[in-house]
């Protein structure tokens, strides 16, 4: 699996120890940088970068998943999910990696590197990594009702039991 990797001046320790982490594990390794420390970077130039990569390899049919990290996570996150295709979760426990995975089919994670030890944030990308997506049916489905909203910009239906209360402000 090809592994994507992005991150501003506060994440680039976790970066540059998870370069030889993973490529220690059999991952292909993506850096996207930054490549040396200079506190005022912007993390849209390379977490977008990492994005893009991961949507263009699924694109070409390689298996291919990305780890963005800032200070706090969530303008990697942000910035990620600006990128057509790609599902960015902010994880912060090993948990929300889990449900990332399994129940959203995040292909990016983003972690804040001043929020956890270092050791915390390699188990946090190591779970999500190693982590299927569960492919049951509810979870499918919603994945592509945000699919097509992100494709034509139209909402999904609201369900009959939304319209039992009557119109909502803003429903056509």
């Amino acid at each position: 699996m090809r592994v994507h990797l992005g991150s501003d001046h506060a994440g680039l320790e976790l970066k540059e120890h998870l370069l030889g982490w993973l490529a220690d594990r059999g991952y292909e390794v993506v850096d996207h940088g930054p490549f040396v420390l200079d506190a005022d970077d912007d993390y849209p130039v390379f977490c977008l970068r990492a994005a893009d990569g991961v949507v263009a390899d699924a694109q070409d049919g390689v298996d291919a998943l990305g780890v963005v990290i800032g200070g706090s996570g969530n303008g990697e996150a942000i910035a990620a999910n600006k990128v057509r295709g790609v599902r960015a979760a902010l994880v912060w426990s090993e948990e929300t990696a889990v449900l990332a995975r399994r129940h959203n089919d995040a292909n990016v994670v983003s972690v804040g590197g001043r929020m956890h030890a270092l050791s915390d944030m390699v188990r946090f990308v190591e779970v999500f990594l190693t982590t299927p997506f569960s492919e049951e049916d509810r979870h499918a489905r919603r994945i592509a009702m945000l699919a097509d909203y992100e494709k034509t910009g139209n909402l999904p239906p609201l369900p009959d039991s939304a319209l039992q209360h009557g119109d909502r402000p803003g429903d056509a």
